[in-house]
């Protein structure tokens, strides 16, 4: 037994033996390796990162900007020739001023048919005095010519001039009801005439709007990437210019479900920056994904057909980078992380708590 240790080949044996025993427990979490901390190499760090594109279409007659340039809320990106949209907005607002014209003289349609309405109501008071008058004549005439004192000819007169004075009032009175109904007509018009006025102010506004995109412009201050138009290009609506990547970042990493168990919201985060020479920044747990990653794929797995290997899915987990970092500001979307969780430390709330 002594000499079979002594043999230098029998040692290599055991010790490559004992090696692979410490190697299937360490990759197994088994005794003497279990630890709290959980650690992740599918972490990236992230960002808005928004893509500019244009609400009009056109040729491009400006690109100010450069790749990679760092450039300011509001700061213009690209602009596209505006003499179209300059000219509808101009059409726009002319439409709009014949609209008010035409509301303008509704309303003084209106002035002129409440002045004929109390002209017709003078007209009737003026019948009204005329058809009284003829009423004492006709009643004089009537008595004397009961009495055999009046001629035939002023009877006949009387009695004229008596029914011409009722036609007259009812004439005037037939006049203030036209009056009246035209009055009427002008304001039922009125609702039409302010409802073409206020489209033709929304035709302006959408004119402006339509203006004003010509000019792209940045949403948030941040860093350009590739600027993909040229100064010349024709686009449309939709047409992919360029980026802007703010400076807000957070990391996502992608934890195995059996990771996961004792992780929570405020535990701290060291995070290793494969840019930065390995060198480390600390975050926190932010929150979890509500779904593992394959139930946000395009093509979803199908479990149901053929033989099922059962592989851990993983979760993604949203870290934010703790303020007051100067390495902080070196990360940039895209780039890999490798993330360490230790499970034993209580998450930040906790600690305050107690």
């Amino acid at each position: 037994m002594l000499k079979f240790f002594r043999s230098p080949a029998s040692m290599i044996a055991l010790l490559a033996g004992i090696a692979g025993v410490l190697l299937v427990l360490y990759a197994w979490r088994l005794p003497p390796f279990v630890t709290s901390v959980e650690t992740t190499d599918n972490a990236y760090v992230r960002g808005y990162v928004t893509i500019m594109s244009p609400q009009v279409s056109g040729y491009v007659v400006e690109v100010p900007v450069k790749d990679y340039e760092q450039v300011k809320q509001g700061q213009v990106l690209a602009r596209i020739d505006g003499r179209i949209y300059a000219q509808k907005l101009a059409q726009a607002r002319a439409a709009l001023d014949g609209q008010k014209a035409s509301l303008d003289n509704s309303r003084q349609s209106e002035l002129s048919a409440r002045a004929t309405i109390a002209s017709s109501e003078a007209q009737i008071d003026s019948a009204n005095a005329a058809l009284k008058r003829a009423q004492l004549a006709w009643d004089r005439v009537s008595n004397l010519n009961d009495r055999g004192i009046a001629s035939a000819s002023e009877s006949e007169q009387a009695q004229a001039t008596l029914e011409q004075a009722k036609a007259a009032l009812n004439q005037a009175q037939a006049a203030l009801e036209v009056s009246k109904q035209s009055l009427a007509t002008i304001i039922v018009n009125r609702s039409l005439l302010e409802a073409n006025v206020a489209s033709a102010e929304a035709t302006v506004h959408l004119a402006e709007i339509d203006l004003q995109n010509t000019s792209i412009v940045a949403p948030r201050d941040g860093h350009l990437g590739e600027v993909g138009v040229r100064l010349g290009q024709y686009v449309a609506a939709g047409t992919q210019l360029m980026a802007v990547v703010p400076e807000d970042v957070w990391v996502v990493a992608n934890f195995k479900e059996t990771q996961l168990e004792g992780m929570e919201v405020g535990q701290p985060v060291s995070i290793v920056v494969d840019a930065l020479g390995k060198q480390r920044l600390t975050g926190r747990i932010e929150r979890f994904s509500p779904a593992a990653g394959s139930e946000f794929a395009v093509i979803k797995p199908d479990n149901a057909t053929g033989n099922f290997v059962k592989i851990a899915q993983r979760v993604g987990v949203r870290i934010s980078i703790d303020p007051d970092q100067s390495l902080a500001r070196s990360l940039t979307p895209g780039l890999s992380v490798v993330v360490n969780v230790d499970k034993s430390v209580e998450p930040e709330a906790k600690t305050a708590a107690k």
